[in-house]
């Protein structure tokens, strides 16, 4: 788990139900193919990734890993979902097939079964897990052409189908698994960290640096960052803007950095 939290962590959990996991990748000092797996030096240059879980509905950064792209990373990205939602099992979880999201999702959520002894010679079974029949996770399968997306095929990995799309015909933004709302918050970190603009000089030259940065955008994206989609109208009928944080049930209006920056913060 990382040993820094990017949100203060008693202000959760949130009302998060659908949980959309990917990778952002980015990189530092120079790109991969120029580094030197001898060399001490280049341990922390090249790419490297943030491993994000968002909240779709509310338009909510629930976590990040910035770090290589690994399945250690990957487990601690679930792990710090679970800590954040208090335990709770999101309602659905979307990916990519990135592999190590079901082994990380069956770790963090899967119930452990002990096989009973049969009695016949042999070693006994060891424990195993099994995902509890909350746990609905779905993933997208991407058929490119030349470069594009031709076709998206939707696949259920744990949970009943049926449920999964019963869950979807009643979610607030969802009509099929997805990871489109993790997909455009990606084009709004870029927007906002310019250090991980595709094909650009302000590419980050220190991993201290870079790690911090990504910390400082994505937790003021939540709490300073007014989104368009999520603002209404009041009882009044004026127009009323909302961060993702006032969305989710973290707080009633609109920090300025100023007064984020200045938050007595536990780490």
């Amino acid at each position: 788990m990382p040993e820094r939290s990017m949100t203060n962590w008693w202000l959760f959990p949130p009302q998060t139900r659908e949980v959309q996991l990917d990778e952002k990748w980015a990189f530092v000092g120079k790109k991969q193919a120029h580094c030197d797996p001898d060399d001490p030096a280049d341990a922390k240059q090249g790419d490297h990734w943030d491993h994000v879980a968002f909240d779709a509905e509310h338009r909510l950064v629930l976590s990040v890993v910035p770090g290589k792209r690994t399945e250690e990373n990957t487990l601690a990205l679930v792990r710090d979902v679970k800590q954040r939602l208090g335990g709770k099992v999101p309602a659905l979880i979307t990916s990519d097939e990135y592999r190590p999201y079901k082994t990380a999702l069956l770790e963090v959520y899967g119930e452990t079964v002990c096989p009973p002894r049969t009695g016949k010679r042999g070693r006994p079974r060891l424990p195993y897990k099994e995902p509890p029949s909350t746990l609905h996770y779905g993933t997208v399968h991407k058929t490119r052409r030349k470069g594009r997306v031709v076709r998206v095929e939707e696949r259920v990995i744990f949970g009943d189908p049926d449920e999964v799309h019963a869950l979807l015909a009643r979610s607030a933004v969802s009509r099929k698994i997805n990871t489109a709302f993790i997909e455009r918050n990606n084009g709004t970190d870029r927007n906002r960290n310019a250090r991980k603009v595709r094909r650009t000089y302000c590419f980050s030259k220190n991993w201290d640096v870079h790690e911090a940065v990504t910390y400082f955008t994505m937790d003021s994206y939540n709490f300073c960052w007014p989104v368009r989609t999520l603002g209404g109208h009041d009882s009044d009928g004026n127009w009323q803007q909302r961060t993702p944080a006032i969305a989710a049930g973290l707080t009633d209006h609109i920090w300025s950095l100023t007064e984020w920056l200045t938050f007595p913060a536990m780490q």
